[in-house]
């Protein structure tokens, strides 16, 4: 139950919004941003005694086509969409992050997309709400995307094309040496195979033939229309606290040092939120060492860190955060148990 006071949150300027993927295109992001910050303040309600921002049920309309109307700032990009598909648990909650060694007076704020649900978890299902339904609408009865071998994309869009009853078909990029090989089962492949895609090298003009209805999904499902599911969180986080944006720099793309990975572990050990090493885990290593070395900057600051999911790109990173772990050993069960009520045993 809410509570019922609210609080302000601070002006634009006082409040910085680090989002670790580019999900508006360089063109349209600026123009956004600017009619979005013209807003006013706004206030956001907070369940009682703790620092969790209220989000609302979606169970009731998860799986169904609904209208859509753009915020008022957006309403002049074209095309507009005209339905969704909910595929998300959307909202996503923001809440307080208890980050160690903050500048002073320095708030961080986490907004949860990592928690948009376990399939399609993460910032992937805010693009496949507006992708699926344009799909649908054109007829199609397959999906063909590609990405990389872990591509947390191409799982997403092959969990959103069984919910639509459509087949879909991944091109997924890798190495030549292993492109001989059978990519196996870890992470994200392991949901696309449980879901049914198909991992194959294969053309839209190849399923033409076959009188199939490809719809072609470009990587990352960035496209303009793929843009509209950050305009949507944007007028979400707009709903729940007023925000802009900043940046943090990484090395590389899905290039871990071994300091990076060992904070993602430390951040899960002393916070409980577990990141993913590819984008929200560089952004809030990059994020801390800033305050670390510019804390003048960031003192008196609150700050809405977005976690843009991605979390089962971990299982890629076993062998280089194993030595990390410390000492640390696997079980092995050699005889098992009888029961005490001696019919058969316990394992």
């Amino acid at each position: 139950m809410l509570c019922s006071r609210s609080f302000p949150i601070p002006p634009i300027n006082k409040v910085t919004t680090v989002i670790t993927q580019h999900n508006i295109h360089n063109h349209k992001r600026l123009d956004i941003l600017r009619r979005f910050q013209s807003h006013q303040t706004r206030t956001m309600e907070v369940e009682a005694n703790t620092n969790i921002c209220h989000t609302r049920a979606a169970g009731l309309d998860f799986l169904t086509k609904k209208a859509y109307t753009p915020p008022s700032w957006a309403s002049h990009i074209n095309p507009i969409p005209s339905h969704i598909f909910s595929l998300g648990h959307l909202p996503t909650p923001i809440h307080k992050w208890n980050l160690p060694n903050l500048p002073t007076d320095t708030e961080v704020w986490l907004k949860r997309d990592d928690l948009s649900g376990m399939q399609l978890s993460g910032n992937k299902v805010r693009k496949l709400e507006f992708l699926m339904a344009d799909a649908v609408a054109k007829g199609a009865d397959c999906i063909i995307t590609i990405g990389g071998i872990q591509s947390n994309h191409c799982r997403a869009t092959a969990v959103a094309a069984k919910y639509l009853n459509l087949d879909c078909y991944l091109i997924l990029r890798t190495s030549k040496v292993l492109v001989d090989q059978d990519p196996g089962l870890t992470g994200n492949l392991l949901v696309e195979r449980l879901v049914g895609a198909h991992v194959e090298l294969i053309s839209k003009e190849e399923l033409l033939k076959e009188g199939r209805r490809p719809y072609v999904i470009p990587v990352g499902g960035s496209n303009s229309l793929g843009t509209w599911g950050y305009i949507k969180a944007i007028r979400e986080i707009e709903e729940q606290l007023q925000s802009g944006t900043d940046k943090a720099k990484g090395l590389g793309y899905a290039i871990n040092t071994s300091e990076e990975l060992k904070f993602v572990m430390e951040i899960a050990a002393t916070t409980g939120i577990v990141l993913d090493p590819v984008y929200s885990g560089k952004a809030a290593y990059g994020m801390l060492k800033d305050m670390a070395e510019n804390p003048k900057k960031w003192e008196g600051r609150k700050i809405l860190f977005i976690h843009t999911g991605g979390l089962l790109g971990l299982f890629d990173k076993v062998e280089q955060m194993a030595p990390l772990l410390g000492n640390w050993s696997q079980m092995d069960v050699h005889e098992s148990v009888p029961r005490s009520d001696g019919i058969g045993k316990m394992f």
